[in-house]
């Protein structure tokens, strides 16, 4: 099995071991040298000659001290204790107890640190002594006597050649299956005697003789160097080995051999820490200090001195010691015995040294079999509880100490250097570099980043938190309060601290420590474990990946992930979705990737740039994806690409943007908890959160985060999922090569409105699409700044009226349209298409609705959606009007009298009488100005002098009964006689009741009007309340009661009321109230005013004067006395006139017949034409 070249330390090394057992004491010790085969005196020379060293001549022969003590025969009992030479030594440092046991004697002796504790010729004796005992081939017999059991159990013991040492080596090779108490104590004691000069290893020196002297290890010599430290020039190749594996400069190539040698040294002291002699003695102290109760053997000190490597008390020597012995297992995890001892079975049964591609030295390496067992668990695999603890600690180690990774000590040297020098411990320098790689502190070289992610796929933290001590510890206090449900170790503690990332229960160290180590596990898929778990067969097979260690070229880990989004969002119609518990977890890695873009490796590649150019001052989070959205049109194609899917994917699961579902927890609560719980979201928890934008749960963080939302969806209708799932099709049919939401909602809404004003048979837009763009119209409404064209428009006036004004409610809309006369051109003109299209469909507006939401719901809930102003308005003075809703109808009757155009009943109902007889106003006018209520003015004067049509004439008076209560209904009105009323009425208008009060004041103090536009308004109310009583609210009022008595039968309008009420007036016979009989003839006055100071301007004007005169049958008599004289006048002057009539006929006729007697003939005859024309004329005089 083994010789001396093919297990170079480990073979004679063990040989030698197998002499003496400690059971059988010193006397089969001596036993065995006075009866070695009846050469008592060859014996002797071996125990204490320098020549008997056959093995190992060279330094045997030089040593100047092995001449200082010539050989002499020992009896049968000889111990070490009765040498002259050593029994000082041993009477100061060894107990008396173990005098008489030769091992128990080198044990106490050999284990002294200092030279100057052990003189030196007792050194050199000690040294001989082991020397011999370890190179005598008859030592074989002892371990077969001792262990004949066990070599008879290991079979390939057993076939061992004897007399060469094979069988001792194998023995070694097998130490972990002997079972036998005696067998296994007895190679224990041995290798501890082998281990304490790498001069008595089998082979050892004869392989490394060159590597030691090049890198200065030591001398070869025992004078030259004490031989207690001789274990240094083992420990001086190690690091020489270290330095190689590092690349670090200057280091030196180790000979093959060498290496190997080396690397078998380790291992065989991975057993028992004092058989590594330099950390034995470097850690001697420390052992007491941390693991004093810890028994040796099978690697227990080891990891407990690993355990307390960056403890303020763990010395400096001892901490190098154990770095190169950690270095040595990161190599090759053999050098672990407990590591290879509890794997040995899982390695074996997952084939993870059988990769014939792979150089041995590669399958050896810690990282290998990490990765390779570690696959094992992710694909479900039974790994033994004991190998996956010990994989726990050695991860947890390479996340402990950046060093142990040769890789990030060669590639990182540089960011090491310049950002995180003097943070070794604990894992602190790992972390930094980790922030670095995020780009926090600076650009990081890419070697350098490709071995921080390798190391962590080494380590996999993701798996389980305390593997990262460094995030162990900042987050400590966050686990015990925030994940206390959650068991300790389980890989949903990393997803529950980033569910509590930036809320009051994170503290800022654990949020940085997470954030760094997030940045790498989001950048291969696999090393989030219970994703991999759900998702590993979806990504097999739509995203054809390989097993959990294995890489593919054509599709990257990063990669991965966007396969698997990509596929999670896809209709039934599209086919190829992921499986509903790995759609499930894709959700959770998408909230959390919303939480830091840093976390998106896509969008941080691509994005890099317009980070930098536009986002470098957004450093909150949240905000860089934000800021980007905000800036979409100026980003580069690539990053404008990624934002627009995520926002497309964010618009159908708002619940990805974490931060904002945690700002909007009450709300959502409060209002929007069944859409919420759905685990389906198709855009309606976004939409139920617009709708409840204004609730008393909203917060202002909430607020904002949705009107963002709402901000982006108008750059690109396939930002609002909803919308673009129920317009699609009619988008690329009718509106296509739009992209703007705006521009497509402007597009399809006009589309709707000219079919509908066109009575189109069948609507272009479909039924959902309809219904789905109502929602967009309502929610634009509400913002401003979610219709782009107005509020750039308006963006100067807003500053200047509206600047402490609050965007959303549609506030400052409102404030524009209260500013209307001040506002810019272009702003005015885009102000009222706006409320030209509320006018149309009032549910667009905003304010209105929202006011009188209650309002609506008792009175107008039968009313069409576009006829709910109009509903509004009659039910305007009921007393169950709320007071605010009551100030929102009137502002909008205001508007609505400003112009024709937004009144859309009155536009319809005067259609013909408005171009008869208001066209000279409209010739005048702009398209997008007011009229100021020109044409209503108009239409009201016609009204008064019965010449419109019925519909207009119903529409004119119902504005003429609004008007008279309420004088701001009348535009010019107001603009004439604001001054006057301010002089004359402030009482009445400070008031503010709508009762007709100002109107009333300014008709009786008519005379005391200076401004002749406001008297020729008040005059203009005289006439027109001459035509209804009904436009004159306070004689109405007054005389109630008597048309009630008196005038029932009489239809209203065209005055009959008001003929009705003066003919009683004249009738003694009537007893009106006496309130009304005042009013009556205070109006008589004022109309015999109005008369003589406006005469009338055209003959309906005097018509209706006459009418509506009190002396109507005097003035009707004498007009009708006159016309009767003028018929008899006309008939005696006709008979006077007719005979000269006749004679003017009879001479014309003469002359005529005279000239054509006498003309000159003609070429051609008369015609029968010109003939029948003159009999005609004849016969007709």
């Amino acid at each position: 099995m083994a010789d001396c070249i093919r297990v170079p330390l480990l073979l004679l090394l063990m040989c030698i071991l197998s002499y003496v057992h400690p059971i059988r004491g010193d006397n089969a010790y001596n036993n065995v040298i006075i009866k070695p085969g009846g050469n008592a005196e060859n014996l002797q020379n071996q125990a204490g000659g320098p020549g008997a060293a056959a093995g190992n001549p060279g330094p045997a022969d030089r040593s100047p001290v092995a001449g200082a003590s010539p050989p002499r025969r020992r009896s049968a009992g000889w111990k070490l204790a009765e040498e002259a030479v050593c029994r000082d030594d041993l009477t100061r440092l060894c107990p008396k107890h173990s005098w008489n046991n030769n091992l128990a004697v080198l044990e106490c002796l050999q284990d002294k640190k200092e030279e100057t504790e052990i003189a030196a010729d007792c050194n050199h004796l000690l040294w001989n002594y082991k020397l011999n005992l370890t190179t005598d081939p008859k030592f074989e017999s002892v371990a077969v006597e001792v262990c004949k059991s066990t070599i008879a159990e290991i079979k390939e013991c057993a076939a061992e050649e004897r007399g060469k040492g094979y069988l001792v080596s194998c023995l070694v090779d097998h130490r972990g299956n002997i079972s036998e108490y005696q067998c296994n104590q007895y190679i224990t004691k041995m290798t501890s005697i082998i281990f304490s000069d790498y001069r008595l290893i089998c082979g050892f020196m004869d392989k490394c003789r060159d590597d030691i002297n090049t890198l200065h290890c030591g001398s070869i010599s025992t004078g030259e160097k004490d031989i207690h430290s001789q274990g240094e020039v083992i420990a001086c190749l190690e690091k020489g080995l270290v330095r190689e594996a590092e690349e670090q400069p200057g280091a030196h190539a180790i000979h093959d051999d060498c290496k190997k040698a080396i690397m078998r040294v380790a291992e065989l002291s991975s057993d028992d820490f004092h058989l590594d002699r330099y950390l034995y003695f470097s850690c001697r102290d420390d052992r007491e200090r941390f693991c004093e109760n810890t028994p040796a053997g099978e690697g227990r000190v080891y990891k407990c001195l690993f355990n307390h490597k960056f403890e303020e008390a763990m010395s400096e020597r001892c901490r190098e010691a154990l770095t190169t012995r950690q270095k040595l297992i990161a190599q090759d995890y053999k050098v672990s015995y407990s590591l290879a001892k509890a794997c040995k079975a899982d390695l074996r049964k997952y084939r993870c040294s059988m990769d014939t591609n792979m150089p041995r030295a590669r399958e050896a390496r810690l990282s290998y079999l990490l990765l390779c067992l570690e696959s094992a668990v992710h694909r479900g695999r039974v790994v033994s509880g004991e190998c996956q603890g010990e994989m726990l600690d050695y991860r947890r180690m390479l996340m402990e100490d950046f060093s142990l990774s040769p890789e990030i000590v060669l590639h990182c040297r540089s960011e090491i250097e310049a950002h995180c020098s003097g943070l070794h411990r604990k894992g602190r320098t790992l972390h930094c570099l980790m922030r670095v790689g995020r780009g926090d502190m600076g650009a990081i070289d890419t070697l350098c980043q490709k071995a921080l992610q390798t190391l962590i796929q080494e380590a996999d933290p993701g798996a389980d938190y305390r593997i990262d001590r460094a995030l162990n510890e900042a987050c400590e206090s966050v686990i015990q309060t925030a994940c206390k449900h959650i068991r300790n170790g389980d890989p949903m503690i990393l997803s529950c601290l980033m569910e509590h990332l930036y809320t009051e229960k994170m503290v800022e160290d654990c949020e940085h420590r997470l954030l760094e180590l997030q940045y790498f596990i989001a950048r291969d898929w696999k090393l989030d474990p219970i994703l991999y778990k759900k998702c590993q067969g979806d990504a097999s097979r739509l995203c054809h990946t390989h097993g959990w260690n294995e890489t593919n070229d054509s599709i990257p880990p990063g990669a991965v992930f966007s396969c698997l989004y990509r596929h999670a969002y896809r209709s039934v119609e599209q086919g190829r979705r992921l499986s509903r518990d790995c759609k499930v977890e894709v959700q959770r890695i998408l909230h959390q990737r919303a939480l830091d873009v840093k976390l998106d490796p896509e969008l941080q590649r691509r994005c890099m740039t317009d980070l930098g150019k536009w986002c470098s001052e957004k450093t909150e989070a949240g905000q860089e994806l934000e800021c980007l959205q905000d800036h979409m049109e100026d980003l580069v194609t690539s990053c404008r690409d990624v934002v627009g899917n995520l926002t497309e994917l964010e618009s159908e699961d708002i619940q990805i943007e974490a931060l904002l579902m945690r700002a909007c927890e009450p709300v959502i609560q409060a209002h929007c908890h069944e859409v919420a719980d759905n685990q389906i979201d198709t855009g309606d928890l976004m939409e139920c959160l617009v709708q409840n934008k204004h609730q008393k749960e909203m917060n202002e963080k909430c607020a904002v985060g949705v009107t963002h939302f709402q901000l982006i969806q108008i750059k690109d209708f396939r930002f609002s999922y909803k919308f673009k799932m129920a317009c699609k099709e009619d988008v690329l049919k009718l509106c296509p090569n739009i992209k703007k939401k705006v521009d497509v909602v402007i597009c399809l809404s006009t589309t709707v409105r000219n079919d509908t004003l066109q009575d189109a048979k069948e609507q272009r837009v479909s039924v959902k699409c309809r219904k789905q763009l109502r929602v967009e119209e309502l929610e634009m409404s509400e913002d401003i700044r979610l219709d782009p064209d107005l509020y750039d428009s308006c963006k100067q006036d807003i500053n200047r009226l509206c600047q402490n004004v609050a965007f959303g409610n549609a506030q400052v809309t409102e404030c524009l349209k209260e500013n209307k006369r001040q506002l810019t051109q272009r702003c005015h003109q885009r102000v009222f298409k706006l409320q030209e299209v509320e006018m149309m469909d009032p549910e667009l507006d905003y304010q209105l609705m929202r006011v009188c939401k209650h309002m609506i719901r008792r009175f107008c809930t039968e009313a069409d959606g576009k006829n709910v102003l109009q509903c509004l308005k009659q039910n305007k003075n009921s007393e169950l009007m709320d007071p605010k809703c009551k100030q929102m109808i009137t502002k909008r009757q205001i508007t609505q009298n400003t112009d024709y155009r937004l009144n859309p009943v009155l536009r319809k109902s005067c259609k013909a009488d408005i171009p008869k007889f208001c066209q000279s106003i409209l010739n005048k006018a702009t398209g997008d100005s007011e009229l100021e209520g020109q044409v209503i003015s108009c239409l009201k004067l016609k009204y008064a002098d019965q010449r419109l049509s019925p519909d207009c004439e119903d529409q004119i008076r119902v504005i003429l009964q609004e008007s008279a209560l309420d004088y701001r209904l009348d535009p010019q009105l107001q603009i004439h006689c604001t001054q006057e009323i301010s002089r004359l009425c402030p009482e009445e208008a400070a008031a503010q009741e709508q009762t007709g009060q100002v109107e009333e004041c300014l008709k009786v103090n008519l005379l005391k009007i200076k401004q002749e536009g406001c008297k020729k308004e008040v005059l203009n109310m005289l006439k027109e309340s001459k035509a209804d009583i009904f436009v004159d609210p306070v004689l109405h009022t007054a005389c109630a009661l008597d048309i009630k008595h008196h005038c029932a039968a009489i239809p209203p309008g065209r005055g009959r009321q008001m003929s009705c009420l003066m003919e009683a007036l004249q009738d003694k016979r009537v007893r009106l109230q006496p309130e009304c009989k005042k009013r009556l003839q205070d109006r008589i006055d004022m109309w015999s005013y109005a008369a003589k100071i406006a005469p009338a301007e055209g003959f309906s004007d005097l018509a209706m004067q006459v009418m509506t005169s009190p002396s109507k049958n005097y003035i009707l008599a004498v007009i009708g006395l006159g016309v009767a004289l003028l018929f008899l006048m006309g008939l005696l002057c006709g008979r006077i006139t007719k005979r000269v009539t006749q004679e003017l006929k009879d001479r014309k006729l003469s002359q005529l017949l005279t000239a054509d007697f006498f003309a000159p003939t003609k070429k051609f005859p008369l015609s029968s034409s010109n003939h029948n024309k003159y009999e005609r004329m004849n016969l007709k005089y």
